[in-house]
């Protein structure tokens, strides 16, 4: 059976388990919220931690904090910060809405801590959580956590797809195939074309980003419960960032209005909606793959994906398209996030945004998932693929679309005769011009050379 301690807070008594770091608050949270089973991502409470160290670190340098207790702190956060004691941090993402229950977790393990670093009583409230307010505690940490994984996890990970990308569009740049356009047979256009406009939405989505992350930097923290800074020292939020910056690497600077830090997420909103942006990027890409790849007998057949794994637990020697799939329910969830954060930044009431933890749960995790699934739709997917050259050629020498470039020649009305009868008959195009046109059989080959076509204009 669990043993127990009894804990006080400002509410009175009751029994945390005996082991836990945390004490009465965070153990009213968690008999509060028995709601989704879900806790903020390890992520955010680093970042929590963070915000803890450096506060400590600037209440040292101000006067504010006695050596020993705010080393104690600084101490008990660098082992959150490395990953420790994760456990510690149960309290569900649907609380209260500013997430103080969540501060005030993390508020109470590295209390615990530093006590049994320091020797001496320290308390969550007085000293770890001084000079803050979860007002701006929080909006700050989903500021910076999603700072910090847009920079070790996004940006590398659409920045690697988009170099395999570009790499992969090199090596097929002598690969010609029937373009398509409402699905249905179009001009040629070179594999490498059509890879090249896949590597340019993800290098605009990598834009997109680098364009959102300012508003990102600039930080709640010093506008403690309502903006007017009260409680906190009138240096402590420069100084704060300044010292985060150093930290981090990354420039953060105090908001030059903390009344808008604390009331909104709009800087959290346009991340997610540029995020969205990337997610239906990769949802056509992860699709145009699933089309090239089809068959392999009564499909297009253009590509051969890897195979990564059976297909079918009735069905022997059946191969899916896995990574794009994956991708592909990744881009969902990614848009799904954002409707939710979307509504979630409208609920800023006076003061405060009160969707907080829901907030930082979702962009998170978009940020995590779609880091992830680049990399992998970059190895798992692009870089391996074959292409079905016998397909493509076959498929390319009876388009009937390739008469569109005889149209300034012959015009579009004789154009579209011809590229019936080749339908109709199942023969090559120039077969069909050549009995249907006084142009020569050289001209034509010149004409509609599928390769040629694919720079665009007219060969003289």
């Amino acid at each position: 059976m669990t043993e127990y301690r009894l804990e006080k807070d400002s509410m009175g008594e009751l029994q945390v388990p005996a082991a836990a770091l945390y004490a009465a608050q965070t153990q009213r949270a968690i008999n509060n919220f028995p709601i989704s089973g879900l806790a903020l991502p390890p992520a955010f409470i680093k970042t929590v931690a963070l915000i803890k160290k450096t506060a400590a670190k600037v209440n040292i340098e101000l006067g504010e904090l006695e050596d020993v207790l705010g080393n104690a702190i600084i101490e008990a956060a660098q082992q959150i910060i490395a990953g420790q004691h994760q456990g510690q941090f149960p309290v569900d993402v649907f609380q209260t809405g500013s997430g103080t229950s969540t501060n005030m977790n993390v508020n109470e393990v590295l209390a615990h801590l530093a006590t049994q670093i320091a020797g001496r009583a320290v308390s969550a409230n007085d000293h770890v959580n001084m000079g803050q307010s979860s007002n701006d505690v929080i909006p700050t940490a989903i500021h910076v956590s999603a700072a910090l994984e847009c920079r070790d996890t996004l940006l590398p990970g659409l920045t690697h797809l988009a170099e395999t990308l570009e790499q992969k569009a090199v090596a097929l740049d002598h690969v010609t195939k029937t373009g398509r356009t409402h699905l249905m047979d179009a001009m040629p256009v070179r594999m490498s074309q059509e890879l090249g406009g896949w590597a340019m939405q993800i290098r605009n989505g990598i834009n997109r980003i680098n364009t959102s992350l300012p508003r990102a930097y600039k930080l709640a923290q010093g506008g403690t419960a309502v903006g007017t800074g009260i409680n906190a020292d009138p240096r402590f939020a420069l100084r704060f960032a300044e010292v985060l910056s150093a930290e981090t690497g990354l420039p953060f600077t105090p908001n030059e209005s903390f009344f808008e830090s604390l009331s909104c997420q709009d800087a959290m909103v346009e991340l997610s909606g540029q995020m969205k942006v990337i997610a239906v990027s990769l949802m056509k890409i992860a699709n145009d793959l699933r089309w090239m790849n089809s068959g392999p007998l009564a499909g297009l057949g253009e590509i051969e994906l890897p195979a990564l794994q059976p297909g079918s637990s009735i069905m022997p020697g059946k191969v899916n398209p896995v990574i794009p799939e994956a991708t592909a329910m990744v881009a969902a969830q990614v848009i799904g996030n954002d409707a939710t954060i979307t509504i979630a930044g409208q609920s800023g009431s006076f003061q405060l945004n009160v969707m907080l933890p829901v907030i930082a749960y979702n962009i998170l995790q978009s940020i995590e998932l779609l880091g992830n699934t680049s990399r992998l739709l970059a190895d798992k997917a692009i870089a391996g693929f074959t292409v079905r050259q016998d397909n493509l050629q076959q498929a390319l020498a009876k388009n009937p679309i390739l008469v569109t470039a005889l149209n300034p020649i012959i015009g579009y009305a004789k154009a579209a005769e011809i590229a019936k009868a080749a339908y109709k008959q199942g023969r090559p195009i120039i077969e069909v011009a050549a009995e249907m046109t006084e142009a020569s059989l050289e001209d034509l080959t010149k004409l509609l050379d599928p390769v040629q076509l694919t720079h665009g204009g007219i060969n003289e």
